[in-house]
Parts: C-alpha cells; sequence; structure tokens
C-alpha cells in the first residue's frame, strides 16, 4: 500500500519545507510527474502562498472548491503539480505559474488573467496513429491529437486550457528565450546561442544570459516565450 505521508528528511530538496520539525510530510499522487519532478498541492497552498498555517485549513479551501489548477478545479490536497502547471483562485483574483528558482527551490510568479487560460507545453515525443492523426505527448504528461505536423521534439506549445487546442507554436531553435528546468543552471532563462551534438546522440545547448554564456544539457532546455519568470 502506498504510504500516504513522506519522512520530512527525504522530502526533494526543491520543496520549499524546513527539514526540521514535524516528521512527515505529504506524498504527492504518483502521476504526470515523478516525486523528484513536482511538489504537492497542499504545500503550494500553505508554503508558498502561505494561505492556510495546517493540511487541515487546505483540504477546507480545497473542499469548497476554491483552486484550480490549470484551469479545473481541484479537491485533492496530494495533487502533484509540476513546472509551468497553473494554479488559479477566482475569489481572489490571482493566479500564478510554478517554477523553479535559480536555487532549485520552487516559486510562484503571479501572472495575470489571459496569462492563466494558455499552459507553456513541451514536446517530449510524437506518435502517428491511424489515418495519419499525430499525437504530441508534452513532458507534463499531456497528450493532444493534431492533424497537421509543423512540431518537433523539444518545441513548445501554448494550450488553450478553454478550448483544449493550440494557439502558439514556439520552436527550439537560436535566438529562442528558454528557462533551465534542472541540472546546476537550473533557474537561469536567456537566448538559445547554440545546440550542440556530444556522443551517443545527447545534446547541449549554449544559452547567453547578460553577455556570459552557459552550457546545460539540451533535456533541461525549456522554450518559454515571453513569460517572465
Amino acid at each position: 500500500m502506498v504510504k500516504n505521508h513522506l519522512n520530512r528528511l527525504v522530502a526533494p530538496k526543491s520543496w520549499p519545507i524546513r527539514r526540521k520539525g514535524v516528521k512527515f510530510i505529504t506524498r504527492p499522487d504518483a502521476g504526470a510527474h515523478t516525486l523528484k519532478e513536482g511538489i504537492p498541492l497542499t504545500l503550494v497552498i500553505r508554503d508558498l502562498l502561505k494561505y492556510a498555517k495546517t493540511t487541515k485549513e487546505v483540504k477546507k479551501i480545497l473542499n469548497d472548491g476554491k483552486v484550480l489548477v490549470n484551469n479545473k478545479i481541484r479537491k485533492n490536497h496530494t495533487l502533484n503539480m509540476g513546472i509551468m502547471d497553473i494554479l488559479t483562485i477566482p475569489e481572489l483574483k490571482e493566479s500564478y505559474v510554478l517554477y523553479k528558482d535559480i536555487k532549485g527551490k520552487y516559486k510562484l510568479a503571479k501572472i495575470d488573467e489571459k496569462e492563466s487560460m494558455n499552459k507553456l507545453c513541451k514536446i517530449q515525443d510524437k506518435v502517428t496513429l491511424k489515418k495519419g492523426k499525430i499525437q504530441l505527448k508534452f513532458f507534463n504528461g499531456y497528450n493532444l491529437l493534431i492533424d497537421k505536423d509543423v512540431y518537433k521534439t523539444g518545441d513548445t506549445v501554448i494550450i488553450n486550457l478553454k478550448e483544449n487546442k493550440i494557439i502558439k507554436h514556439l520552436k527550439f531553435e537560436k535566438g529562442a528565450s528558454i528557462y533551465i528546468t534542472e541540472g546546476n543552471k537550473v533557474g537561469m532563462c536567456g537566448k538559445l546561442v547554440e545546440i550542440t551534438e556530444l556522443n551517443k546522440g545527447r545534446e547541449n545547448v549554449i544559452f547567453e544570459v547578460e553577455g556570459k554564456k552557459y552550457e546545460t544539457s539540451k533535456h533541461y532546455a525549456f522554450v518559454k516565450g515571453d513569460l517572465k519568470l
């Protein structure tokens, strides 16, 4: 049986929690994100937003239907949120996008109402189905069927959450504005300068921030467009 709680000392370092205190902490549900790639909704509301002091208070807020994640009401406090997921509290007219800062800690960036309807999704894989349909598979577990394939793995698309359709295509190419999701350059944003090939099919990217160049794995680079983090 899966445990409902996680020992605080072995929780991911990206979580904004103190290592000393109550022994156990909420374990997020298994899903699109692994334990290390996400953070439970409880911590987002209690520790990042500080809109509750206890898990009990978080549950009350959620049960009242006051919180939306990616434009859907969520009542499960163990929901595992990941990078670029959007949290909205309609009653307060507040919306946020989840990301990691340069210390690798989860943070929330405030966004406006229009931005809260548009989610950035990085293409992780593509599959050709019957009748020529193409299925895009995104890094966050989302899937989307398309008729015309003009996308490449590594590109980002902006999906309107109301209509569930692509409204913009952000290509993974030189000059693109990227955000680094993991690794020792996590949290940095810059301009993509070059894509370099390594052995065994691996690739790195070189990106520029305020005139200085950095290098990291292509796997960690996320084309973010105009999103400010």
